[in-house]
């Protein structure tokens, strides 16, 4: 489509067309359109989906599975909460969809739909607790096109270079009521982040894949390309996806949060932390299930390189993020945990599920919190490492996947079928990258994420 406004939208001639959306094991937001005057029927019945279309992966290659092929048919129904509907007046039809649930044709849902997985989880967790999860996804992307000159991170400048999309952008997110709360040019060259009000674990996700759409159609009308890919180039910073978390009680209290400890820890919280620490390196395999995601998580890049737990601590994979005290807004309401080993080749729903059963198990085992670092693991001993119990996490994605595969209980939150087409995806990605240098996989990545 023309990004150089030739052509004409008219409100007054044209058809709107409406998308269904899924997302699949690559992190991929696919779905099938249909005019508008459909829309009450498609709410109700769906629209055709295959089985195979959820194993594509990030380079349109379709994996040799046992469980998919030619055969099978299901259905993308549309969730009415999520329908989004953007339309800023900038001479191109409107973006509208809705995300959807996976059927199949007798309205049941389907084994391998990833947002059922992550409402699953929500209501195990729930159940289990009897606390309700909140999430926010912060992003960070990059503009292929440069926009900034490479001026200043973080500056002023820097951010009036990202104009006009910053604006519309944002006005975009809140058409789509997603409570925009900040936007800002980040360190890398022609960097920028943007962070949404957090929401409950299900919506937080959605949440996740609406913003990253809306984000790539309004640089696309204005004639940009950005990026969300975790590295874009070999040289500079990559671009991460920080998942927030908070827990919260039926009386709406923060289970995470017990002013009278260090740190403002609750019991609870040491619980959850510690079910995360300790199977982050099998969880890389959802949270950072590309190849070019381990070129991001190394040391001293303010990602994630170790399993570590720390109190506003950066180099930290989970860290308790900052609260302030001056301005009257309790505490209590302001904390929570930011788990930083995630990018946007991660499935927003699998990421945010299986983040919550490994906080889960931590609960129900009441594993001892761990140790809290404040500085940059990769600088401590090797003995104070082993004492601190710090490991490396995997440095690639064979090795992610294969510390999942002998991990108890992650293992086990899957169906056989499903465990064996995520992998089937996973493994087929690999070999296509095999020979790539590392320019070579920033520059494939980076013009898929």
């Amino acid at each position: 489509m023309s990004t150089d406004n030739s052509y004409s939208w008219r409100k007054d001639f044209h058809l709107e067309l409406v998308t269904c959306l899924c997302t699949d094991f690559a992190g991929i937001t696919r779905g099938r359109a249909f005019p508008e005057k459909l829309l009450q029927s498609k709410l109700k019945s769906g629209v055709g989906w295959v089985p195979v279309n959820q194993t594509i992966t990030a380079f349109d290659d379709i994996p040799a599975c046992p469980y998919w092929g030619a055969h099978g048919d299901l259905r993308l129904v549309p969730d009415p909460d999520t329908a989004t509907r953007i339309d800023l007046d900038m001479g191109a039809p409107p973006l509208h969809f809705y995300l959807c649930n996976i059927l199949d044709l007798n309205g049941l849902p389907w084994n391998l739909c990833t947002r059922t997985f992550l409402r699953n989880a929500f209501s195990r967790f729930t159940e289990k607790t009897g606390c309700l999860v909140i999430a926010a996804f912060e992003h960070e992307f990059v503009f292929l096109n440069s926009v900034s000159s490479a001026k200043a991170g973080f500056s002023y400048q820097a951010g009036r270079y990202g104009e006009p999309f910053a604006t519309f952008f944002v006005t975009a997110l809140e058409q789509a009521g997603l409570e925009p709360e900040t936007y800002l040019p980040e360190f890398g060259e022609n960097q920028f982040e943007f962070t949404c009000k957090p929401a409950f674990a299900p919506k937080a996700a959605d949440n996740a894949v609406i913003t990253r759409e809306i984000a790539r159609d309004v640089a696309r009308q204005l004639g940009q390309t950005i990026s969300f890919s975790p590295r874009t180039s070999i040289k500079g910073v990559g671009n991460g996806v920080h998942i927030h978390i908070s827990l919260l009680d039926t009386d709406g209290r923060n289970v995470l949060y017990d002013e009278s400890s260090e740190n403002g820890l609750s019991e609870t919280g040491g619980y959850f932390a510690a079910g995360i620490i300790k199977h982050l390196p099998a969880l890389l395999a959802f949270t950072a299930p590309s190849v070019i995601s381990y070129h991001r998580l190394v040391p001293h890049q303010w990602s994630a390189a170790y399993t570590c737990f720390g109190d506003k601590n950066r180099e930290a994979s989970l860290r308790i993020c900052p609260v302030e005290r001056f301005s009257g807004n309790p505490v209590a309401a302001q904390y929570h945990f930011e788990y930083r080993a995630a990018d946007a080749s991660a499935n927003p729903y699998l990421a945010l599920a299986v983040i919550l059963l490994a906080g889960l198990e931590g609960i129900e085992r009441k594993l001892p919190a761990p140790p809290m670092v404040s500085t940059d693991p990769s600088e401590l001993s090797d003995s104070e490492k082993e004492r601190l119990d710090i490991k490396r996490l995997p440095v690639s994605l064979v090795e992610a996947l294969e510390v999942m595969k002998n991990t108890n209980p992650v293992n086990s939150w899957f169906s056989q079928e499903f465990m064996e087409s995520y992998l089937a995806v996973k493994y087929s990605e690999i070999e296509r990258v095999k020979d790539d240098d590392e320019a070579a996989l920033c520059d494939r990545y980076r013009n898929i994420f």
